[in-house]
């Protein structure tokens, strides 16, 4: 699990194939110290598992790298369903570890599994800050909330008003600008797009008392469903 909160931006040194598997090294001088075969690693918003790193100087893993590398494994559903299959050496990407227990959560939860690709319709800058607008993939608009959370190329980023299936807007300060890539990006750009856990969650038809129920929610509805109000202790 994440936060969208980038550590640092990797740059893709080498692209290889193993069998059904693309294997990935990354320069990441400020990750690689920490990671451990089998740890994971989300690269662009894409949950990834370390099959070699750097601990405290030394190397490790089967296939080990040197000083600040990291090598990271994607399957082919990754690839499908990602960004990934475009990546090539020199690429710059949007790294960060896991989440550790007792770690403060200063973005949103994210698990690192992109629910598609969107496409950059525009990057709008005003100052120092920037209005970031993407076109989503069919069905992604239902997670979209109003200043709700949504993850772009891994970033947590807040919901500007009104999110629909023609395009989302995003507002880029300039703490997100000055240590993301995402001040990069240009009209027709894919990015990987992961909505808000809790957003999907409650989108589901199981949350719903029909699949095609889109009511408001409502205290009554809340009741109806066998929730119950917290008093001194009794549900």
């Amino acid at each position: 699990m994440f936060t969208g909160l980038v550590r640092e931006i990797g740059t893709l040194t080498a692209v290889a194939a193993r069998g059904g598997v693309t294997v990935l090294t990354l320069r990441a001088p400020a990750c690689a110290p920490d990671l451990v075969p089998g740890g994971s690693l989300a690269v662009d918003g894409i949950c990834l598992t370390v099959t070699s790193g750097s601990i405290s100087g030394r190397t490790s893993g089967r296939t080990a790298g040197r000083g600040p590398l990291v090598t990271v494994e994607a399957v082919a559903e990754t690839r499908r369903s990602t960004t990934l299959d475009a990546w090539r050496p020199g690429r710059r990407l949007h790294l960060e570890p896991a989440l550790r227990a007792g770690d403060r959560l200063g973005g949103h939860l994210v698990l690192g599994h992109v629910d598609g690709v969107g496409r950059v319709l525009r990057l709008e800058r005003a100052g120092e800050t920037a209005r970031l607008t993407v076109q989503p993939p069919p069905g992604f608009a239902r997670w979209l909330l109003p200043k709700g959370s949504v993850a772009v190329d891994g970033v947590s980023l807040t919901l500007d008003a009104d999110p629909g299936a023609a395009g989302f807007t995003v507002s880029l300060i300039p703490q997100t600008l000055g240590t993301t890539r995402l001040g990069d990006l240009v009209p027709g750009d894919e990015v990987n797009l992961e909505a808000d856990v809790l957003a999907k969650g409650a989108a589901s038809p199981g949350a719903l008392a029909h699949p095609a129920d889109t009511a408001p929610l409502t205290y009554e509805r809340i009741l109806a469903r066998g929730f119950r109000r917290h008093r001194g202790g009794q549900r």
